[in-house]
């Protein structure tokens, strides 16, 4: 009867408030064991990169985390972590895990962004390559239509055409971009004038169904070789008049070198 009853005395006693007080006063007292730990496994020279003493916390009942302020160069506000163990009745912790973790003030590099999402317009430079992502939804095959009844018919009937051209969706947002970018009529220059670019006789029209309500600039002075809605408008429109009394008044010279000096 002895012999069976042992095992459900022990497990009762490993699970009294005695041993947990105890087991909790092992892991917490476990502080210069975490810092030797970190010596251990970084070598000599990591005794000086220990720094402050940060305090512990808990894991789950049988291991907690110790933190040293890491005083390593390029690791500001770093922290050592030093992970502890111990079973209950145990009279000592182990070390399970040292590792460098960020603080709250810690030093950290900018989240990582792919590289196909942190190229943007205007990022392409000269002798750079950019190819268009995989099925790209801008693109189709330039068999299918370009939105251009005419060029379409005629590009079927002799078999000339793209190997791609924009589909539905490109045209539909480089239309929006364009139509709410910088040349459009909700930018600052439109709103400042009433005249608009449809009416200008620097306007040039594009081919197809974009043409309808985009065209390119040709005034070196105003919006040159950009995409403009036939909405927008700016001060050097081709109707513009001339102002009034441009430059300084013109007067008749005067040479003081003919006037005669006599003495009085």
């Amino acid at each position: 009867m002895d012999s069976m009853t042992e095992p459900a005395e022990l497990d009762s006693a490993a699970a009294s408030p005695i041993n947990s007080v105890d087991l909790t006063a092992v892991l917490m007292g476990a502080v210069d064991l975490a810092r030797s730990a970190i010596v251990d496994a970084s070598g000599e020279a990591a005794e000086d990169q220990v720094g402050e003493y940060l305090g512990a916390s808990f894991d789950d009942p049988t291991a907690a985390t110790h933190r040293f302020l890491a005083n390593m160069p390029g690791y500001q506000g770093w922290q050592w972590a030093v992970v502890v163990a111990a079973y209950p009745g145990a009279d000592h912790a182990t070390v399970s895990e040292v590792v460098l973790v960020p603080g709250p003030t810690a030093l950290l590099a900018p989240k990582w962004v792919p590289w196909h999402d942190r190229v943007q317009p205007g990022d392409l430079g000269p002798g750079d390559l950019l190819a268009p992502p995989p099925n790209d939804p801008r693109l189709v095959p330039g068999f299918l239509s370009s939105g251009d009844e005419e060029l379409d018919e005629l590009a079927g009937e002799i078999g000339l055409g793209r190997k791609q051209v924009l589909s539905d969706l490109g045209r539909v947002e480089s239309a929006q971009r364009w139509y709410e970018g910088d040349y459009g009529p909700g930018s600052a220059m439109a709103k400042s004038t009433r005249k608009v670019c449809r009416d200008c006789g620097f306007y040039l029209p594009l081919a197809g169904s974009l043409g309808r309500m985009f065209g390119v600039c040709a005034n070196d002075m105003s919006a040159d070789g950009h995409v403009v809605a036939d909405e927008y408008g700016c001060g050097a429109h081709s109707d513009t008049p001339p102002a009034a009394q441009i430059g300084s008044p013109l007067f008749e010279p005067f040479d003081d070198g003919v006037i005669e000096l006599t003495d009085p």
